[in-house]
């Protein structure tokens, strides 16, 4: 069976989850990470000597990197639902996952940690007043991509939309002042009717 390690409301875990629930795979998930500990066990080391989540085990396979691990996953799929068809469309949906990554990831714990972390007292405001300017302008892209095609990853749903969609549940339920990014918000309320998704990512903001 799938063994994956990681908590539940750790962003880069909610990918994996995510996509194990689309794909409607058996899987048996350990607690690890944050108040579980388990990362820096000897044992889960030699899995993943970063000490990070989520990490996997898939029939003595053991992968770590969250958007290899759905890239992994969504390749294993017979029926391919997750990958988008062509060459060129799949490179432009990974190209999405990277960039939430790369670029957004950063900002978005600035804002996710001051906002729903740490106490008013320990609030860093200039921290948080970055994190928003800057995911507000990087959100702004997306959203100009998602005038011309339903999803990320094209005219269907699948690789591309994960990470990015991980974070949009924070985005648009956090207590903060937001631009009006219509094609976005449209591309959120199109995930919340995925059931995969409300099991695995629309979870309380802790």
């Amino acid at each position: 069976m799938l063994k994956i390690w990681g908590r539940t409301n750790s962003s880069n875990v909610k990918k994996v989850l995510w996509c194990v629930e689309e794909l409607g795979l058996t899987y048996e998930r350990i607690d690890a990470g944050g108040a579980f500990g388990v990362v820096n066990d000897p044992a889960y080391r030699a899995l993943n000597p970063n000490g990070l989540v989520p990490c996997i085990e898939d029939d003595g396979f053991v992968l770590w990197e969250s958007n290899a691990i759905v890239r992994y996953l969504a390749e294993g799929d017979a029926e391919r639902r997750l990958v988008p068809a062509t060459r060129q469309a799949k490179a432009s949906a990974e190209r999405w996952m990277d960039w939430t990554t790369s670029t957004i990831a950063g900002p978005f714990r600035d804002v996710f940690w001051n906002v729903v972390r740490r106490t008013a007292q320990d609030r860093v405001e200039t921290e948080l007043s970055r994190g928003l300017d800057s995911c507000s302008r990087l959100l702004a892209i997306a959203d100009k991509a998602l005038a011309g095609q339903p999803y990320l990853s094209g005219d269907k749903f699948g690789i591309g939309d994960i990470p990015l969609g991980c974070l949009a549940y924070g985005w648009f339920n956090m207590p903060i002042e937001r631009p009006d990014l219509p094609h976005l918000a449209a591309w959120y309320e199109r995930l919340t009717e995925r059931p995969a998704y409300r099991k695995a990512v629309m979870i309380p903001l802790t």
